[in-house]
């Protein structure tokens, strides 16, 4: 996530350097065969691509609300898993207790089991939104941070509940189902009351529906009619500005319709890379620092001191 209020020129250039390319190359070529070869007929009515300009702002600014809907509510589902989890953790210290002295030590293991595992379910569910999609653009120069997988995940649970883990489709959700397994044989131990019992089950029922909830957004891009015409008619657009300028403005033309064409540009490449908010890219949501914030949350409250290090903001970017 961009925290910095100044964005990076160096990426601002890197990702629009070839349609800008193409922009300046034809503004260039109009002005000349205008003004060195007299093409008067390559001028067209300013008040045509006035229109599509007018046209094209309403439609990149319908795009770019609902890309931004996705993106928030996306920081919101996991802002909500923040909170839940400290409930989780502060359920599972105060609500676990033995119904019989010699069962204490049994009890500090299953509620170091139910924390650490959740912990791991938290990474586990970054690393599995993260994943690349084929209708994602491959473009691994993006990529903030260079995962490793689960390989972090196997100091959070144990090493048979590991390579079982590692089995499975949906890592996350095997991880819930062994959550559930547990307070379900707390009850038949008596550790827990039944309604205590509810609690917890409720609790884990909000993390299943986080998890689905940026499943969903994960799985579901943009409906892709909208990124494609959008490319489709900023480049129009850009075409056609050069011949709209250049009877009045001669080699002003030049500038001012890369100027323009910049603004439409950047518009749509906004729009476009934050419809998607969980490919590891500089804008999308923070989830390795949200991650690390759980894990410190639920070590701080068992009084665990071996407290994660949260990166600090990298040229502005916050992973």
């Amino acid at each position: 996530m961009i925290v910095s209020r100044k964005l990076n020129w160096k990426h601002i250039i890197y990702y629009t350097r070839f349609k800008l390319l193409y922009f300046i190359l034809l503004s260039v070529a109009v002005y000349v065969l205008h003004a060195k070869f007299n093409l008067s007929f390559l001028s067209i009515p300013f008040n045509g691509v006035a229109t599509l300009s007018t046209a094209l702002a309403i439609y990149l600014g319908f795009k770019n609300n609902n890309a931004y809907d996705r993106w928030w509510e996306a920081r919101k589902i996991w802002g909500l898993l923040v909170n839940f989890s400290r409930v989780w953790a502060r359920e599972v210290i105060t609500m676990i207790t033995p119904k019989n002295p010699e069962d204490y030590l049994k009890t500090i293991e299953l509620q170091n089991r139910l924390l650490y595992r959740h912990i791991a379910f938290v990474h586990a569910l970054r690393v599995f939104l993260r994943q690349r999609k084929e209708y994602n653009d491959n473009n691994v120069r993006e990529i903030i941070e260079v995962s490793n997988g689960y390989a972090d995940i196997k100091k959070f649970i144990s090493e048979e509940e590991y390579a079982e883990f590692l089995t499975k489709q949906n890592p996350p959700n095997f991880l819930m189902k062994l959550q559930g397994d547990d307070i379900k044989e707390a009850v038949e131990k008596g550790w827990i009351t039944d309604y205590r019992f509810v609690k917890l089950s409720e609790t884990l029922g909000e993390f299943q529906n986080h998890q689905g909830m940026s499943e969903r957004i994960k799985n579901t891009p943009l409906p892709r009619p909208y990124s494609f015409f959008s490319r489709v008619f900023v480049t129009i657009h850009g075409t056609l500005i050069p011949f709209a300028f250049i009877e009045e403005l001669g080699w002003i033309n030049i500038p001012l319709s890369v100027l323009i064409n910049f603004v439409f540009l950047a518009l749509d490449y906004v729009g476009e890379r934050t419809e998607d908010p969980f490919e590891n890219r500089m804008d999308d949501v923070s989830l390795t620092s949200i991650s690390l914030t759980i894990e410190e949350n639920i070590k701080e409250m068992y009084g665990d001191e071996d407290l994660p290090i949260k990166p600090k903001a990298n040229l502005g970017v916050i992973m």
